[in-house]
């Protein structure tokens, strides 16, 4: 088997953040494989290569990320959402794939950054509202999914708390909002047909939609890939979680406001303004990072994203 050796490994390679992901890590001077069910259809860019590989194979999977003697493993790889798949599917694939990257990862005694998500918490994909305890919400608020998804982000930090400890590698579990493209912003949907007085009137039993789930947070892609090389680059210890999301929400409207609008007895919501439902104040402490991007210039700017995929 020909291989390549890497600083990074990058699965999930070709998906919209992997190809961000590897751009930024290949610009930054590293050395990367990606790794995908596909290979990409223009080659990818100077520095990285890529091979073609069933993550749910622990052989293929252990073969490969061994061959690669990482000093890093980015795993970006999995079904992004319970919807348009069967859930046991959803949930199969993203536990059975996060169990043996880490793995294979431990055994290369490379630390891992992987993109676990807000779903964890439950909110996005409840069938019901699903009132947080406190505002903004943070790394310690208690996770409740209950979708396929959901749970398997959670399951997923689960084991990678168990392989930190068994492989004695760092584990870094990135909690990242709606991930959003520079001048596509699919938030703006959701922001032009707003109504507060709607909001008020709705039934908290109704599904959630137009940005309830995820109490109207989002984050720039660019923002997510600057967080994975942050915490490549930090020394983490053992197992930790960062949220990753913008600094406020995109509707422009008071976040208190809009909780006492959302719910009969709202949470204690200690934000300012339309400061973010979420707090990423661990990431800054931890990685030193802030998210730079806000929807009132990203949505429209002209950025030459990457499109070897």
């Amino acid at each position: 088997m020909s291989s390549a050796s890497a600083d990074v490994v990058v699965t999930g390679a070709l998906g919209g953040v992997g190809q961000w992901t590897v751009d930024r890590l290949v610009a930054d001077g590293r050395d990367v494989v990606g790794l995908d069910r596909r290979l990409p259809a223009e080659g990818g860019p100077e520095g990285a290569s890529f091979f073609e590989v069933d993550l749910t194979d622990q052989g293929e999977t252990l073969e490969l990320v061994a061959s690669a003697d990482p000093d890093a493993v980015v795993h970006l790889a999995a079904i992004p959402d319970p919807t348009g798949h069967a859930e046991s599917r959803v949930f199969t694939n993203n536990t059975e794939s996060a169990y043996n990257v880490f793995d294979a990862a431990g055994h290369a005694g490379a630390d891992v950054v992987w993109a676990s998500s807000e779903s964890a918490y439950g909110f996005p994909f409840a069938d019901e509202v699903l009132k947080p305890e406190y505002v903004p919400v943070d790394e310690a608020h208690p996770l409740r999914p209950e979708d396929a998804y959901g749970v398997s982000k959670e399951a997923g930090e689960a084991v990678a708390r168990s392989m930190a400890r068994k492989h004695d590698v760092s584990i870094a579990s990135i909690r990242p909002s709606w991930v959003q493209y520079p001048g596509e912003y699919l938030t703006e949907q959701n922001r032009e047909a707003f109504d507060v007085d709607a909001l008020a009137a709705r039934s908290t039993d109704d599904p959630p939609d137009g940005g309830i789930g995820n109490f109207w947070s989002y984050v720039d892609v660019r923002d997510l890939t600057s967080m994975v090389t942050a915490a490549v680059d930090a020394e983490v210890d053992g197992h930790e979680a960062y949220l990753c999301h913008a600094a406020e929400n995109y509707l422009g409207v008071d976040t208190a406001a809009l909780f006492d609008a959302l719910f009969d007895e709202a949470p204690p919501c200690d934000t300012d303004g339309d400061e973010s439902a979420f707090t990423t104040a661990k990431a800054e402490r931890d990685l030193g990072w802030t998210p730079e991007h806000t929807w009132r210039e990203a949505a429209d700017e002209d950025v030459d994203g990457p499109e070897f995929a």
